[in-house]
């Protein structure tokens, strides 16, 4: 089954003209078509977005049906952080906290999807949303604290599983962790490895690679790509990046070995 990915940090709907323009975002959004959308910098019930719950505003914009949203940093009045929209539902959520010391909150929004096409196909993926700090020590403890949570640590190796947002890693040190350490893939570079990421920042002209889609598990890689649409240059301060993967379902897994004690099970 194929399932389409796309990472966006929508810069709480302002754009790089100052303006605050929503639809903008949701046109983008409704471009590609993703099944799982993760969003970063969302604003819920902030004056500077008219007090607006955005992720709610985008799902219903775009037609996304389940919603999660995982809310960091608290202001006067209102909060934002992260949100993950999807056409499947979403059979838990949590939000993790990646906060460093009295430095600025920082969350990872992990979220279980259940990917089925109500016939024959049937699996779940786990999908980490997160938005990381400005300095590279803070990040790098951040990436500690992500891969040494209960969500985290709870899944078997071979359980599809996204870790996506804006990691802010803006010398791709970061990348290396997830793939020669963790197994995982980068989706969000112009070819395989991760030495040459899609540069998404700033929009109207990139120089830095800071939005970021890594896979792990039973997910063949098909297509990839960075949105650079003349609405994208305008509407937030960063591009989107879009992976577009073929899930296998559990019931066509290989064949498994498990060994408990003597004894040797095998498990179909």
């Amino acid at each position: 089954m194929m399932l389409r990915v796309l990472s966006y940090n929508m810069h709480r709907a302002i754009g790089v003209d100052r303006l605050f323009r929503p639809e903008r975002i949701a046109k983008v959004i409704n471009h590609h078509q993703a099944d799982i959308v993760l969003l970063q910098e969302v604003d819920v019930g902030v004056p500077r977005s008219r007090n607006l719950d955005l992720a709610k505003e985008m799902a219903e914009a775009a037609g996304y049906p389940h919603l999660a949203t995982g809310l960091n940093v608290k202001l006067f009045k209102g909060k934002y952080g992260n949100a993950t929209l999807s056409k499947f539902p979403i059979t838990r959520s949590r939000n993790i906290n990646l906060t460093v010391g009295k430095r600025k909150a920082r969350g990872c929004l992990h979220t279980t999807i259940e990917i089925n096409n109500s016939i024959d196909f049937a699996q779940n993926v786990d999908v980490f949303n997160l938005h990381l700090g400005l300095s590279p020590q803070e990040r790098v403890r951040q990436v500690g604290l992500l891969i040494h949570s209960t969500e985290f640590t709870s899944l078997a190796p071979d359980t599809p599983c996204l870790v996506g947002g804006d990691l802010n890693d803006w010398r791709t040190r970061l990348a290396p962790i997830f793939t020669d350490i963790l197994n995982f893939e980068c989706a969000s570079n112009h070819s395989s490895g991760y030495h040459n990421p899609y540069l998404t920042y700033p929009s109207f002209s990139p120089t830095g690679g800071l939005d970021k889609i890594f896979y792990r598990g039973p997910m063949e890689l098909i297509r990839r790509k960075r949105c650079w649409m003349g609405i994208t240059r305008l509407a937030s301060d960063h591009l989107p990046v879009i992976a577009e993967f073929e899930l296998q379902a559990a019931t066509e897994k290989r064949q498994q070995v498990e060994i408990t004690g003597e004894n040797i099970h095998f498990i179909i």
